[in-house]
């Protein structure tokens, strides 16, 4: 059962599809970021890549970020997050775009598009965490300042340093590590 911890929407469900290989990010690491990242959600543009049923992004919505977009390509976890979204009228702060992480990434820096936070969640053990990290630092679309937390498999081995991007904070919740990377403008 997957559930929204904290905020506007605390204690209420989210719909996952029947039989989803999708791994949601369970609770307890949900509230570790979130307790780690504190005040800095609240105002935010949140992007939540990989995003699955929408979990963390509805999270960050609950939490008081004003605007997050969820990024994902496979059609009956979008729907999921469509009908998470709706379910509790988070609609108004959502934007879901149905597309390849890097092709997503592409079409948000011809947009000019930049966040304060952004989570990224892909399939474990299959090496996306670093070039989806290269491509947000290619295309500038963190703000200085702003934050990119990487959820992988505790074997996913990432550098301290990546373009513009410093490793500030590693955290370990079993088999995920929480992996935080900081712009040095």
């Amino acid at each position: 059962m997957v559930r929204v911890i904290a905020g506007a929407a605390k204690g209420r469900h989210l719909k996952v599809p029947r039989n989803w290989p999708g791994r949601p990010t369970g609770d307890r690491i949900k509230e570790a970021l979130f307790n780690i990242l504190g005040q800095e959600v609240s105002g935010s543009r949140f992007l939540d890549l990989y995003a699955g049923t929408g979990n963390v992004g509805i999270e960050a919505i609950s939490r008081g970020a004003t605007q997050v977009y969820f990024v994902e390509q496979d059609r009956r976890a979008v729907r999921t997050i469509y009908d998470n979204l709706y379910s509790l009228s988070l609609v108004s702060s959502a934007c879901v775009i149905k597309q390849n992480v890097f092709t997503a990434l592409k079409l948000l820096s011809n947009r000019n598009d930049r966040f304060n936070l952004i989570f990224l969640d892909p399939p474990y053990e299959n090496c996306l965490e670093l070039p989806t990290i290269e491509m947000i630092s290619e295309y500038g679309l963190l703000v200085p300042g702003g934050v990119i937390i990487a959820e992988s498999s505790k074997r996913e081995v990432l550098p301290s340093r990546v373009s513009n991007l410093m490793l500030g904070r590693q955290e370990r919740y079993g088999d995920t590590l929480l992996t935080f990377y900081s712009s040095l403008d």
